[in-house]
């Protein structure tokens, strides 16, 4: 649950975790090398169970080696519930629908405890889609004392698919980075970029867009930070590499820490989020906590968020050229002119407000994560 800051979903788990146990004792199912019970931390204890080293989600069920895995997380993820549960009347909350979901609603059923569960867009953009998956999933969801969903489309298709009511509740994660300095007002500007490098996340769309700015564009910008890792890094290198020999004032990096990822936001004077498929990021609440403006395409839940309290500059399409067009724009214009919209933002995501929103309700609470990729 604590890694090298290049997954957020495991981030924000151990940081809703650690903000729990500061109001109540918590109690984690989570992955491990092995089956195992041990304490986390004065008010947290985590119980183990076996998975293997790669992400769940990679599994294929068609692969023998990967079946016999499938099967040894499903019974080992529901143990470890009943386990977590079995000395104690508590309230759950499923970190996300499948599997875990489906863990507690089996063993609150045999124990008459009640649960909650919060989905991620995996949960309903992809097991969604599988006719069986997407069954029990519906009955998790309708089971739930309170569903949560961590998007505002997410929550709407997650409501068509259970025909219950499902809340938006953003996930987002502890930043520990006090009182960074605000970003300048005029150009020339620091711009980010900090994400896998995968299509998705359109990190191909901004080197595109990065080629069609000329001169006149790149005297508003010092320089341009590509920060991640990915499978497009051999597309990512070539791209910079060819940049930088045309003299543009590119730099690459690779996967960061968490403190290293808010110190690269906070020297930042905009940050760029060129995806093509996204909900709320979480590099967008990191940016709002920060006080940094975003550069974004509009894509999911995130022209709702900018219409709604401007925060930065949105693409009018998901092309190379709309970005493009967006950079020259943003490079144009005060970086600090969205502060007041900035701060309204961060408020949304403060996580001691996530964490007072899930004990409404509730009168303990044990958290159950199943891992996530």
């Amino acid at each position: 649950m604590r890694g090298d800051g290049s997954e957020a979903a495991g981030s924000f788990v151990a940081d809703l975790v650690d903000e729990l146990a500061r109001q109540v004792e918590v109690r984690v199912v989570a992955p491990g090398p092995r089956q195992a019970r041990e304490p986390w931390s004065a008010r947290t204890e985590v119980f183990r169970y076996a998975a293997p080293t790669r992400p769940l989600s990679t599994l294929k069920p068609w692969r023998l080696d990967d079946l016999r895995w499938i099967r040894r997380v499903w019974l080992g993820g529901l143990r470890a519930t009943s386990a977590a549960i079995a000395e104690r009347d508590t309230d759950l909350l499923a970190l996300w629908g499948l599997p875990c979901g489906e863990w507690v609603r089996r063993a609150t059923r045999e124990r008459g405890n009640s649960y909650s569960v919060w989905l991620l867009g995996s949960d309903v953009w992809s097991l969604g889609r599988l006719p069986v998956a997407r069954q029990m999933l519906a009955r998790v969801i309708r089971q739930a004392k309170h569903a949560y969903a961590d998007g505002y489309k997410l929550a709407e298709e997650a409501q068509a698919i259970a025909g219950v009511p499902v809340a938006f509740l953003p996930s987002t994660r502890r930043i520990d980075l006090v009182d960074p300095l605000p970003p300048r007002r005029e150009p020339p500007y620091r711009l980010l970029f900090l994400g896998r490098w995968h299509p998705n996340k359109g990190v191909d769309l901004l080197l595109d867009a990065l080629t069609m700015l000329d001169d006149s564009d790149w005297e508003h910008i010092e320089c341009v930070e590509i920060q991640g890792g990915g499978p497009l890094e051999p597309l990512v290198r070539q791209r910079v590499a060819v940049l930088r020999e045309a003299g543009r004032p590119v730099k690459l990096g690779r996967f960061l820490t968490k403190p290293e990822a808010e110190a690269a936001i906070a020297r930042a004077d905009w940050v760029l989020i060129p995806s093509r498929i996204e909900s709320i990021p979480v590099i967008f609440s990191d940016a709002m906590k920060l006080c940094r403006p975003v550069i974004a395409m509009p894509v999911g839940d995130l022209p709702r968020l900018m219409q709604e309290t401007p925060c930065g500059i949105l693409a009018t399409t998901v092309t190379n050229e709309g970005l493009a067009n967006t950079l020259r724009r943003a490079t144009q214009t005060s970086a600090t002119r969205f502060t007041s919209g900035i701060v309204s933002q961060a408020t949304r995501f403060d996580l001691a407000t996530i964490t007072a929103k899930i004990r409404e309700g509730t009168s303990s609470l044990g958290a159950d994560q199943a891992g996530s990729d």
